[in-house]
């Protein structure tokens, strides 16, 4: 992960991210493709020597409807979040740096139809106050498709690595380097509480 969103200050102190509240403040929707250009454009601006490219990200969408997020307010698109939906070969994969992270094969990501083994943060960007929107997308993450899968990144600068601690995440081990990972408050094991009582409760960063 690249770069914060600016004014990150949102999450100066720690939050659960399956626990942040949804914000009305601003729109939180699945990208469309006409957001594309203004969606590479924000990243390009916002993080040196970014990659992406609209044809990427069409391409992105045309694998999985779901996979990127846009941020609005008043009409105005603010930034957005994409993430890759690995399935159980591609969850292994990142654990083991098998995996081309910034072009996966298709064998390595979940079907639309299929449930998400792990969630991996592929891209984030934006500005203002885009970041609010975390909870929204957090909301929609708790969907069945995704309520087993914990989530993954990679962040690259002290920034990044600010916001995961912000949001939950911890360094694991793993042969992927500098791999961060949130696990969803529902799969913890609590001492002396069997895990069938758990229920799920109601930043520029990366571009690969």
């Amino acid at each position: 992960m690249q770069k914060m969103f600016r004014e990150s200050g949102h999450f100066a102190a720690r939050h659960e991210l399956d626990r942040l509240s949804p914000t009305s403040a601003i729109t939180v929707s699945l990208a469309t493709r006409r957001q594309l250009v203004d969606l590479v454009a924000i990243a390009r601006r916002e993080i040196p020597g970014v990659n992406a490219s609209e044809a990427g990200l069409a391409q992105f969408l045309r694998d999985d409807p779901e996979s990127i997020f846009a941020f609005e307010r008043a009409g105005k698109l603010l930034g957005g979040i994409a993430f890759l939906y690995l399935n159980c070969r591609g969850h292994d994969a990142l654990l083991l740096d098998d995996i081309d992270l910034k072009n996966p094969g298709r064998e390595f990501l979940a079907r639309p139809d299929e449930e998400v083994s792990a969630i991996y943060v592929w891209a984030l960007a934006g500005y203002g106050r885009a970041v609010v929107g975390l909870g929204n997308v957090a909301e929609y993450l708790r969907k069945p498709r995704f309520f087993g899968a914990d989530y993954f990144a990679q962040p690259s600068t002290p920034a990044g690595r600010d916001l995961l601690i912000a949001i939950g995440f911890t360094s694991i081990p793993s042969y992927q380097p500098d791999l961060w990972s949130y696990e969803r408050p529902w799969k913890r094991v609590v001492p002396n509480m069997p895990a069938s009582n758990f229920t799920a409760r109601s930043f520029a960063d990366a571009w690969h």
